[in-house]
């Protein structure tokens, strides 16, 4: 089948399972052609292909409201609402996005990114439905990585509580990013094991019906005896006391049991469960067996030998030079600890879990636990390491103000992905961590221009007395020359990296290296430019500050993070604190949502590049040459 000829999925109302297995096919067909070339996330949309198909057939989108958790596992929904032409665009500046888009089509309902959102928006439609006086489904599609977020088990403790009609879908491959951990996969293993319980019990409501009524006594008997057989067959049944109908496990690549199921769902009344267990990755060899979680989101690859296209670099990823420094500090310091919320793998934490097993905690997606975990050691005099995205640092915001932060602990904020990520867009661009911390009392915030001072920024981070975040951007390093010997690097100090006397250039982190060249550019013209590399965010170089209002050196900051709230703004009101009548121009990310692509598209539109730097020095002295001259 032409996939690019779907325009919407109501098709699927008439195919037979036949039919739809054949589907199934071109469809996985088509994402591992399609994303060999792209990237994207592959293993978790191999994975719900039937799943996603059941669901189109038997539920009516839009009308049904179909909500994706994440939402990196809905490729094949957008292949079914119209979308199959556009996948050479995908993750692609302006092209198609990786996650749901309200804005791309009528059938995504809900914009994620993050996970364990999901039954949260879905308990919020159902009462709105409820309100309004309709009658359609709210479906909710959640994977058992997401299912153990705090938020997640807020809303089934809630759901089960207010009783609406409401369907939750788990897609059970037991690995999110990396293999899932805790407790409640420890229940869900349990549950894939147990076989089916529904049948069961209600063959045992069916023969209780048969024996004559002697009175309430046996009916009570039998009522116990049901519920024995509910715990024998499902141990714990922990979404049944959640106050929800659970249905499964069913096998999630089996038509016939999903859509059976699937239809039941949809008479019952009140919340439903419907345990579905797939195979992440399933149908291409090399995403089936990953076991590190390779395959849930990657570059190119070559189709026949699964062989991950790496793109060309000089020098180690950031990830790896801070978990590196940190595996090498802690064979010196048994109190370091390394805890991270499902990033093991993403922030290259593998090596230092297997030197030092019982020192590293990955306690899933459950962000708001790790900071206040992190909080918990540092009172008993370890020195806690939390690495973690700048994107997912934000759903902890509370725990570091509250927890961290007001009792000025000695947590290290490893704060991975600072800056724009490229192809998974506005959910996960890191570029809102500085605004959200530089006004918390007892912080300090770090952020080095190469991986050489990375190194020495994360031994300065466990020397410090109280709470400091380190941020460092996804990718790899400029292969300059690592010392051998870490020193601490002096906070609150910044460094003079080019001299000049017309204008002095602030920045940090890899962006640096556009403002250099922009220096380059302005010398070209007779403009003197110095470069500073303001690597202590929070607090400023207040005598480096203080000297340039002295000298009356207008000044332009350059950040590859949100304006409004940031470091521009921290020079700026510093300076006005100090009475300073300096020139200040801001150079960052605008007050809007700036959506997914590569980098380097990115920094052009927001005009982060050496032209524009070149540009607003320009004007902004030829605007003070005329005050001058008119004054």
């Amino acid at each position: 089948m032409d996939l690019r000829m779907i325009k919407e999925p109501s098709f699927l109302k008439k195919y037979s399972t036949q039919e739809l297995t054949a589907l199934a096919e071109d469809i996985r067909s088509f994402l591992i052609e399609k994303l060999s070339v792209t990237g994207g996330h592959l293993g978790p949309n191999l994975g719900v292909v039937e799943l996603t198909l059941a669901l189109h057939k038997i539920f009516d989108s839009p009308t049904d409201k179909i909500i994706w958790d994440v939402g990196h596992q809905s490729y094949v929904h957008k292949i079914l609402t119209g979308r199959a032409d556009k996948f050479e665009t995908l993750r692609k500046y302006k092209g198609l996005s990786g996650f749901p888009k309200r804005s791309e089509s009528d059938h995504d309902i809900w914009e994620t990114g993050h996970s364990s959102t999901s039954l949260s928006a879905a308990m919020g439609m159902a009462v709105a439905r409820d309100l309004k006086g309709t009658n359609e489904h709210v479906v909710a599609v959640i994977g058992d990585g997401a299912l153990t977020g705090g938020m997640a088990l807020e809303a089934l403790n809630h759901i089960g509580d207010e009783k609406k009609n409401l369907i939750v879908i788990l897609n059970d491959n037991e690995m999110s990013i990396a293999p899932n951990v805790g407790a409640l996969h420890n229940i869900l293993g349990r549950m894939r094991t147990a076989g089916k319980y529904n049948k069961v019990k209600d063959d045992v409501e069916y023969l209780m019906k048969k024996i004559p009524a002697f009175g309430g006594k046996i009916a009570s008997v039998a009522e116990r005896v049901k519920d024995s057989v509910k715990y024998l067959l499902v141990q714990g049944m922990f979404f049944e006391e959640l106050g929800f109908k659970y249905l499964g496990p069913v096998d999630g690549h089996n038509f016939d049991d999903l859509m059976e199921n699937m239809n039941y769902a949809k008479k019952t009344d009140g919340p439903v469960l419907l345990h579905a267990i797939t195979k992440k990755g399933k149908g291409y060899f090399p995403a089936e067996n990953d076991k590190v979680g390779t395959w849930h989101g990657l570059g190119p690859y070559k189709i026949e030998s699964g062989e991950v296209i790496k793109q060309a670099s000089t020098g180690p990823g950031y990830s790896k030079v801070v978990s590196e420094t940190l595996r090498k500090l802690a064979r010196e310091d048994e109190r370091i600890v390394l805890i991270t919320p499902a990033m093991t793998v993403g922030s290259k934490l593998e090596e230092f879990g297997e030197e030092f097993p019982e020192r590293l905690f990955d306690v899933g997606i459950a962000e708001q636990h790790a900071v206040t975990m992190a909080a918990g050691l540092a009172i008993d005099k370890m020195k806690p390491v939390l690495s973690i995205y700048s994107t997912f640092l934000q759903r902890g915001y509370d725990q570091l103000v509250h927890d961290v932060c007001r009792q000025n602990l000695n947590v290290f904020f490893a704060v991975d992905r600072s800056g724009f990520v490229g192809a998974d867009g506005e959910t996960h661009h890191g570029v809102f961590d500085i605004n959200f911390m530089r006004h918390v009392p007892n912080l300090t915030i770090l952020m080095a221009k190469d991986e050489n001072e990375l190194q020495h920024m994360v031994y300065t981070a466990l020397q410090h007395e109280g709470p400091i975040a380190v941020r460092f951007p996804r990718g790899n390093g400029y292969g300059i020359k690592m010392d051998e010997e870490l020193r601490e690097i002096p906070i609150g100090t910044w460094e003079v990296l080019r001299e000049g006397s017309d204008v002095a250039l602030l920045s940090f982190g890899p962006i640096l290296q556009e403002v250099l060249q922009a220096a380059d550019e302005l010398e070209k013209i007779g403009i003197f430019a110095r470069v500073i590399n303001a690597r202590s965010i929070k607090p400023l170089d207040e005598a480096m500050l203080i000297q340039l209002g002295q000298e009356g050196i207008p000044i332009v900051s350059i950040e590859e993070a949100a304006l409004q709230g940031g470091f521009g703004s921290y020079v700026l009101e510093f300076m006005n604190e100090q009475k300073f009548n300096t020139t200040i121009e801001r150079i960052g990310i605008p007050d809007e949502y700036i959506e997914h692509g590569s980098v380097s598209d990115l920094l052009v539109e927001v005009g982060l590049t050496k032209e524009n730097i070149v540009n607003r020095v320009k004007v902004m002295i030829q605007k003070q040459l005329r005050a001058l001259k008119n004054g």
